[in-house]
């Protein structure tokens, strides 16, 4: 039976374990650096000494995973993880599946040029997938067992720290997303009120992030941004060019609001609102309190 390896550097590994249950087998986490984990079966850890970067423990998490024919190895879609999955590939000549929307034992779905299209394929050797982890697993933190292997010489000598507001828009069960039909920066906080106001995360579609740079660029939704599958997805002012709704096609239930009945975000919407978003938005907020 095909088993799963989870590459984790943090905890919000859901996704990965969802992915992993649907192969069949077992689901093994390789942590590193004493990173808690919940969901699996099993935990691996591999020790780090302070002050060195998780990537520079590639050598001893590639000979953690002990990936035998036909098995999946999922890392999160984050820099260290990225590190880490490559060199797990390369130590197990293991193809990589790029895109990966299902996996299950021997074949897998993989989305193409953005989401425009899918594709079947089958394996009967190890593949390594990277894609979004998710939130934290629910449960109690799988006890690990300790590993120590080769680690590459390298340490951190010194940081540089911005405050930010981190976001997991994988994440989120709501979704309350701002397009160009927003006239000012300003005015986001109507849909800033909004999504405060059903428990919902902001995001945008990729013009005020890249183009007006209202928002940053981790919370656009779109084919070469975040890729999203919440139970409600609220667009306001947003077109609906395929651009966007590559990103959000999952989602449950959609909710589409702008003034011009035509937009293409209509057509695939559960629920539509043609209207003006400066009333719109003040009333569905209200309404939600």
């Amino acid at each position: 039976m095909a088993n799963t390896w989870i590459i984790a550097v943090d905890p919000q590994i859901a996704a990965l374990v969802e992915h992993g249950r649907a192969v069949g087998g077992s689901v093994t986490a390789v942590t590193v650096g004493g990173t808690p984990v919940a969901g699996v079966d099993k935990v691996i850890d591999v020790a780090l000494p302070e002050g060195v970067p998780a990537e520079a423990a590639a050598p001893a998490v590639a000979a953690a995973v002990a990936a035998e024919a036909g098995d999946v190895v999922l890392a999160a879609n984050k820099p260290a993880e990225r590190v880490l999955a490559g060199a797990v590939a390369a130590k197990l000549n293991a193809a990589f599946l790029p895109g990966l929307k299902s996996v299950k034992a021997g074949a897998a779905e993989l989305s193409r040029y953005g989401g425009l299209s899918f594709e079947n394929v089958t394996f009967d050797s190890p593949v390594v997938a990277v894609l979004d982890g998710g939130a934290e697993a629910e449960g109690e933190p799988v006890a690990a067992e300790t590993t120590e292997g080769s680690v590459y010489d390298a340490k951190v000598t010194g940081q540089e720290k911005t405050e930010v507001v981190a976001v997991n828009l994988g994440a989120a069960k709501r979704v309350v997303s701002a397009g160009r039909g927003f006239k000012a920066k300003e005015d986001l906080k109507l849909a800033e009120e909004l999504a405060a106001a059903i428990g919902a995360e902001l995001a945008c579609s990729r013009p005020l992030a890249e183009g007006a740079d209202w928002m940053a660029v981790d919370r656009y939704i779109g084919v070469s941004g975040q890729i999203v599958s919440p139970e409600l997805y609220i667009a306001v002012g947003i077109s609906g060019q395929i651009q966007h709704t590559v990103g959000m096609s999952d989602s449950k239930v959609v909710v589409a609001v702008n003034s011009d009945s035509k937009a293409p975000m209509f057509a695939g919407a559960d629920y539509g609102i043609v209207g003006d978003l400066y009333e719109v938005l003040p009333a569905l907020t209200e309404a939600a309190k």
